[in-house]
């Protein structure tokens, strides 16, 4: 009994495993992908004091500049995190955190305050007055949609997504081992056990063989 207790608990400890590497990858993927398409959607609606009454809308990536950057960066950690080293796990999982806690502070700011500064250079683009004061003094309203409280949301998940990466990334295993094994074997056979390629065959019609003999 112990004998076949002993491969069942490995297979589920192997299984546990994967699916800790599996939940940290997607949610840091899924984090920075929604990071993406919320700099592209309006997160603020702004209207203009003015005789026309003018409208402008105002998208995450104007809000926040360095939401699409930083959310490429949290795509691209997403995807390194599944073929790294374990001593790269560590530093990739702090990063995220570092990052997701930025991100929390900048869009917590936009979404429960709504500033003049997330608006400014909307307003600048439109009008061409800049500073601070002035842009204050030309706006009537400023009203957020749903975008900046689901980011918000978003980014809180990937702290969590950052600090679970940390706890679980000592047991996770090497995704580069096998592949370093498998291009290593080729190399360890005798030199001349290689498939015949068409650099082969084209060297033997140099020398007037028939590369198919």
């Amino acid at each position: 009994m112990t004998g076949a207790a002993a491969p069942a608990s490995r297979d589920y400890s192997e299984g546990v495993t994967r699916r800790a590497r599996l939940v940290a990858v997607v949610a840091t993927l899924l984090c920075g992908a929604i990071g993406v398409v919320s700099s592209t959607q309006t997160w603020l609606v702004v209207v203009l004091g003015d005789s026309a009454g003018r409208t402008l809308e105002v998208p995450g990536a104007s809000a926040i500049p360095v939401l699409a950057p930083l959310s490429l960066a949290v795509l691209a950690l997403g995807g390194a995190l599944s073929i790294v080293g374990s001593v790269l796990r560590y530093a990739f999982g702090a990063l995220t955190v570092v990052i997701a806690v930025l991100l929390t502070w900048a869009t917590a700011q936009v979404a429960l305050a709504a500033p003049v500064s997330a608006v400014s250079s909307t307003v600048t683009e439109a009008t061409g007055i800049t500073g601070e004061s002035a842009v204050a003094g030309l706006l009537d309203s400023i009203t957020s949609t749903a975008w900046p409280v689901v980011t918000l949301v978003v980014w809180i998940l990937l702290i969590g997504a950052g600090v679970f990466t940390l706890a679980t990334a000592h047991r996770w295993r090497s995704g580069g081992r096998r592949y370093r094994t498998e291009d290593a074997a080729p190399a360890a056979g005798p030199a001349g056990s290689r498939p015949h390629d068409a650099i082969d065959s084209w060297d033997d019609l140099s020398r007037g063989e028939d590369p198919t003999a």
